[in-house]
């Protein structure tokens, strides 16, 4: 795995949490944020690209995730505390530099929009893949909101009770677990039915694509295998707290530099009317500094590791114009 040459690692304290980061290269700052059910694993290719370019290219595990601490407390893991820890890892680790550029994918990229929205004082620019923009719905809380569009196999209304995921995960096994979200590619909403996970049945086989190989799904699963899933369950699990905590920042803009790019295969992108607020006016009211939309084509959500090369290059060429 060559992309793994040269990537140094290391914990920085935090928030009173040993969060592991994988980091390369020298220059400008960009911070990487994961998805789920991922690992700073997953920028390895545009961590090295970035590098060569350069710039220091910064890849924590998010709280919860590989090597970082996984707090106890089901209630640690809203997007303040998340905001928080990668506030304080910045303060940490490049406090010579007030701002830096930023990269998400998946809820990297959620917990990105709160990091623009809560200290733009802090956002150079921002690169999102995958997540737009989701402004807050005063009226009702978040899963409730996705129970009466999609129901409760929906796989975010399936997340919500403690352990229950766990237990079918466990059954499944983590590196099943794993190859069935890396190459899950239909373009609509995620349903998780009980007994029938992923729409066949848990022995069928399951072909890797030519951008992922069993040695890479491993390393995801080593991971996994010793943290367990709740950490990164949690995530989930506090989206209405977050909706609650969040209340002061309701219709407030987000105010940096933006270029999103989303595959138009993403399961995000074919879900909760996504393309009509992309395309049709709602999320540049909300994101008025929102200058490229990029829309890749036959590209599904792991968009990162599916085109390593193509979204290193799209980073590049926005940020590039902010030095």
């Amino acid at each position: 795995m060559t992309e793994m040459e040269g990537i140094e690692h290391r914990t920085v304290q935090v928030n009173g949490i040993n969060m592991h980061i994988a980091e390369k290269g020298q220059g400008p700052l960009i911070l990487f944020l994961h998805g789920f059910p991922e690992l700073w694993y997953s920028w390895r290719h545009q961590i090295t690209a970035l590098a060569s370019l350069g710039y220091r290219a910064v890849a924590p595990d998010l709280r919860g995730f590989g090597d970082t601490d996984v707090p106890d407390s089901p209630t640690s893991y809203t997007c303040l505390h998340v905001v928080g820890d990668l506030i304080a890892l910045l303060d940490a680790i490049a406090p010579d530099q007030d701002k830096v550029f930023v990269v998400g994918h998946d809820w990297g990229a959620y917990l990105a929009w709160f990091l623009c929205l809560f200290r733009p004082d802090r956002v150079k620019a921002l690169v999102n893949l995958s997540v737009p923009f989701m402004p807050r719905n005063p009226q009702r809380k978040f899963i409730e909101s996705m129970k009466a569009v999609y129901g409760d196999d929906y796989y975010m209304c399936r997340f919500q009770e403690p352990g229950v995921m766990e237990a079918e995960f466990a059954k499944l096994g983590t590196a099943r677990v794993m190859k069935e979200f890396l190459t899950y590619r239909n373009p609509g909403p995620l349903f998780l039915p009980k007994d029938k996970m992923f729409g066949h049945p848990p022995d069928a086989p399951i072909v890797l694509p030519s951008w992922l190989s069993e040695d890479e799904v491993n390393y995801y699963a080593s991971k996994f295998e010793k943290t367990g899933f709740t950490g990164a369950l949690n995530y989930y699990r506090n989206l209405d707290l977050t909706w609650e905590l969040t209340a002061a920042w309701t219709e407030v803009q987000v105010k940096v530099p933006v270029k999103f790019i989303v595959g138009d295969q993403d399961l995000v992108y074919n879900s909760l009317d996504a393309k009509d607020f992309i395309h049709k006016g709602g999320f540049k009211k909300y994101v008025p500094l929102l200058e490229e939309v990029v829309v890749m084509e036959g590209v599904a959500h792991f968009i990162n590791q599916e085109k390593p090369d193509e979204i290193s290059k799209h980073i590049h060429d926005f940020i590039v114009k902010f030095h």
